[in-house]
């Protein structure tokens, strides 16, 4: 018997297909049932218009046999079969495929979609196979063929015996080693779990006889004895066959898409939205998609992956595609199945053509506009969700220089000092009085904490509503934000909130040019601490705060200073004193008298009382305790 070499340009060829372009040995069986149902999609394309074929397409089924005792697996379908010129074509060359050929001369439209394209899939066999042989009767012949190969050195075809036409994979297991264990691949829940993983589906049947057992029904002479069981066989079908997501919709109730999710990705929560999407045009695809109701319990770790399932014709072809989801929506759980992808030589990858980059782009638009319907139907479950993920969108308009606001901006939400609850920012800007210049907000550990803030007093006395961040990321979002609806987002720590009384402001000038001396004693007492000590335009009944001027606010400071590796920030800070309460007259007479010193213990003392205001650490407690006990 000739031994025949691959018509490859080299057996270093096949040797990079056995070790190197498949991530996953898993991935042989994919490869095979796929080739299997393209064989059956021959012939059942050529059943439409032959009535000699005999077959109706649920005659059609892939078979997988395996024996432990003969470490063997055997992938059989009753599809076209091939014939010894066919086998010497299609095994014989490699990254030769009569599917793609196949396909274009027959001009097949969507209900007989052929798999394979690249002939490459079927030598994945030899990954987990130490022996590899084909049995396969063309339909039509009268002849059936064997080809065998133990991989690169070569292979044999020989007549063989077989009544019907389909094909007969048979894979001899290589022998366990330390790091893989071949013989998983025989066991039959670990085969029916693969199928159900790659191959689900596949639109013939995927079947192979389940080993059960039962116990055995007892006399009532035996009810005291230990139970029996006595094994049993059962044909069952592995794959699902019709994906949920090519049926039409008019087809599923609610319960369905929730049922598949629940199921499909391993979440006992039910999901808080659904898109079903048939997208015909620049992108043709089908998909799936989901907003869970909590987040996943790493998913604001390096460790959580981002991706959606990715179907090539009901195939799977990566469990995470990245690509197809932006970060800020990178909480979205779904698939997307789609014929008109470009995917590399295992079919593992993708290439990074236009094609992909559209259906992305599509797939954004879509999550946006299904998010922004929740927002204004359904604004329970929005809240929800807003709890669940709302900081990563207020980490994508941070990201990529504001790049994204634009998209992001009408799905935030902030607490409101009215009534506490979640506003927009739309619902903040068409609730503004006509007099208000500015969308106003405060930062702070908590809504408790901002609450009880000094710099808050003289905005809610004019009746202005304040947005409450408590988030690390909400400044920074709020300051690349910079407007919303032309309307300039402030601080009520700024050195101006358009609020000032001109009346008041001269009022104050005057006061600081009349105690020039005493603000000077006191910035000088506070000197490297603060920038200046200015009398305050904003406090009604608190004696002292703290304010910031320049880009950086103090709650910046603290949130990039308790960064990893974060460098000293430190805001450009400004003590305001009260002009107004009792403490201020204090230092007037100190001032008069000329008590210097004392004057510097209190600028401490404030200075230090403005910091645990702000909730910031201060920076001498056991100065900060000896000088309450001495001035007391």
């Amino acid at each position: 018997m000739e031994t025949k070499q691959f018509k490859a340009e080299s057996k270093r060829l096949l040797e990079m297909m056995i070790h190197s372009i498949y991530t996953h040995k898993e991935i042989f069986l994919r490869e095979l049932i796929s080739n299997a149902s393209d064989a059956i999609d021959k012939l059942y394309f050529k059943s439409l218009t032959d009535d000699k074929v005999g077959l109706n397409k649920e005659d059609f089924a892939i078979w997988l046999t395996a024996d432990k005792d003969t470490r063997t697996l055997k992938i059989t379908d009753n599809g076209i079969g091939m014939t010894e010129e066919e086998l010497e074509n299609n095994l014989g060359t490699i990254a030769n495929s009569g599917s793609l050929k196949f396909k274009n001369e027959n001009k097949l439209d969507d209900d007989n979609q052929i798999i394979g394209q690249f002939g490459v899939g079927f030598y994945s066999a030899f990954m987990v196979a130490k022996k590899v042989t084909v049995i396969s009767k063309a339909y039509g012949s009268d002849k059936a063929y064997k080809w065998e190969s133990e991989g690169v050195d070569g292979y044999t075809i020989t007549e063989a015996d077989k009544t019907s036409a389909g094909t007969e994979i048979i894979l001899e297991m290589l022998e366990d080693t330390d790091d893989e264990k071949y013989t998983d691949f025989l066991d039959q829940y670990r085969l029916k779990s693969l199928v159900k993983k790659y191959s689900d589906y596949i639109r013939f049947p995927v079947k192979m006889e389940m080993l059960h057992s039962r116990p055995v029904e007892k006399s009532d002479d035996d009810e005291n004895k230990e139970p029996e069981y006595e094994d049993y066989i059962e044909v069952e079908t592995l794959n699902s066959m019709t994906p949920l997501w090519k049926k039409n919709k008019s087809e599923l109730k609610e319960e369905d898409y929730k049922h598949f999710y629940t199921e499909k990705f391993y979440d006992y929560s039910e999901p808080l939205r659904y898109a079903h999407v048939k997208n015909e045009g620049n992108a043709n695809y089908n998909a799936l998609l989901y907003v869970p109701s909590k987040a996943p319990f790493d998913f604001y770790s390096k460790e959580f992956e981002k991706g959606l399932q990715l179907y090539s014709n009901g195939v799977l072809i990566m469990d995470k595609c990245s690509d197809l989801l932006p970060d800020y929506f990178g909480f979205v759980k779904g698939l997307v199945d789609s014929e008109d992808l470009s995917l590399n030589i295992s079919r593992e990858m993708l290439q990074h053509d236009r094609q992909l980059k559209v259906i992305a782009k599509s797939i954004e638009k879509t999550i946006n506009s299904e998010l922004k319907k929740m927002l204004k139907n359904d604004r329970e479950n929005y809240e929800k969700f807003w709890e669940a993920f709302g900081l990563q969108l207020k980490y994508g308009i941070y990201s990529d220089y504001g790049m994204n606001k634009e998209k992001l901006q009408d799905l935030l939400m902030f607490t409101s000092s009215k009534e506490k609850k979640l506003v927009t920012l739309d619902e903040y800007v068409t609730g503004m009085r006509e007099e208000q210049k500015f969308i106003y907000y405060a930062t702070g550990d908590s809504i408790e904490r901002i609450e009880q803030l000094p710099q808050t007093e003289l905005v809610k006395d004019n009746g202005f509503e304040i947005l409450y961040l408590t988030d690390n990321i909400d400044e920074f979002a709020i300051k690349t934000l910079m407007k919303y609806k032309d309307k300039e987002f402030k601080s009520v720590s700024a050195d101006d909130l358009g609020l000032e009384n001109t009346e008041k402001q001269e009022e104050i000038k005057a006061k600081e040019e009349e105690n020039a001396d005493l603000l000077k004693e006191l910035s000088e007492a506070l000197e490297g601490k603060v920038a200046k000590v200015i009398l305050s335009q904003r406090l009604k009944t608190h004696p002292v705060c703290l304010t910031s001027e320049g880009e950086i606010s103090l709650e910046m400071e603290k949130v990039l200073n308790s960064m990893p590796n974060g460098q000293k920030i430190t805001a450009q800070r400004v003590l305001e004193i009260n002009p107004e309460h009792e403490i201020f007259g204090k230092l007037q007479t100190m001032s008069t008298t000329g008590d210097k010193e004392k004057i510097s213990k209190y600028a401490k003392l404030l200075y230090s009382q403005a910091l645990l205001i702000e909730g910031m650490a201060i920076e001498n407690p056991v100065e900060f305790s000896n000088l309450i006990c001495e001035l007391m």
